[in-house]
């Protein structure tokens, strides 16, 4: 029988799934890093999320593996290049929280086109100022998608009943234009977007892409959604933006100075960097703890679907 290791808490349809077809399932997630090492050569499946990284010092250990099974879309978590030379099967779940990511960009922009927080917050302090709350629509924009693969494609048809032009652009496609979205070039999208939104995996081409020389080919001001990795957006060329209006305002659900957990970030609150203290006390950010693909339905979603990846793999 071919043991999987849970390292993190996923849903439990994940393992319920997998002991139907056959699979023993063993619960590590309260288990140190330092005794799953010890005992990974015994195990043929591994589930995680982000609990810790699958470096090549890890994989080694783990004689037996078969597949890591990534309870999410990122996979940059995970040794891809040693994985590929050892035949190690890898699942990841994007389609299982296209839908919540798709929602949370589209409310986070509204939120910050209609002063929703900024409205809120002053309100609870008895402050009434409508003018100061004055909104923008998004009717008649055009918005820029950076990917189009199963998050991309999910904003894109949420965005389809607010009258807005959306372009695209996919370095691995071609052809892929439909009713929700338009291919198009880089230059047209510098060109054009009112709203630039990024749904790319983080790797060596992607990290710090969205630097000052970036940002500053956009012809219009902008604003800037980031839902894909923090390290994709340089956090000191966005503030760079945000004071000299370039950038009208960001909607931020991921953050460059996020720990490999996504939950220690605030972990030294006292040596956080300028350009991030800035970034929380602006008024034309909205900011959310990387929960874009984190809701209720998702969380079922993400483990249904890599149980249907896994078994269909050994089927």
């Amino acid at each position: 029988m071919k043991k999987i290791a849970f390292l993190d808490i996923v849903h439990p349809i994940l393992e319920e799934k997998l002991t139907n077809f056959g699979f023993e399932c063993i619960d590590l997630t309260a288990v140190s890093k330092t005794n799953i090492e010890s005992d990974i050569q015994n195990f043929h499946g591994i589930v995680i999320r982000s609990r810790f990284s699958m470096d090549r010092s890890f994989l080694l250990k783990a004689s037996q593996l078969e597949f890591i099974a990534r309870s999410g879309a990122g996979m940059e978590n995970i040794d891809l290049v040693y994985c590929e030379k050892n035949n190690i099967q890898l699942f990841n779940a994007p389609e299982g929280n296209r839908n919540a990511v798709g929602e949370h960009a589209l409310g986070m922009l509204l939120s910050l086109f209609n002063n929703l927080n900024k409205g809120d917050t002053e309100i609870r302090k008895g402050i009434w100022d409508r003018e100061g709350n004055r909104g923008v629509e998004l009717d008649g924009k055009t918005v820029g998608l950076i990917g189009y693969g199963n998050n991309g494609q999910a904003f894109a048809q949420k965005l389809s009943g607010f009258n807005v032009k959306v372009l695209t652009f996919d370095k691995y496609k071609t052809n892929y234009s439909n009713e929700f979205a338009q291919e198009a070039t880089m230059n047209q999208i510098f060109g054009e977007v009112d709203v630039i939104s990024f749904h790319i995996p983080q790797n060596h081409e992607t990290k710090f892409m969205v630097d000052s020389n970036y940002l500053n080919q956009f012809k219009k001001n902008i604003y800037l959604i980031n839902l894909s990795r923090g390290e994709i957006v340089k956090t000191d060329s966005l503030v760079e933006g945000l004071k000299n209006g370039t950038i009208k305002g960001a909607c931020l659900d991921v953050l460059e100075f996020e720990k490999s957990s996504f939950e220690d970030v605030f972990s030294d609150f006292e040596n956080i960097p300028t350009s991030f203290k800035y970034v929380l006390k602006s008024k034309n950010v909205i900011l959310s703890p990387h929960v874009g693909g984190w809701t209720i339905e998702s969380y079922y979603k993400l483990s249904d679907v890599l149980a249907k990846k896994v078994i269909n793999f050994y089927k």
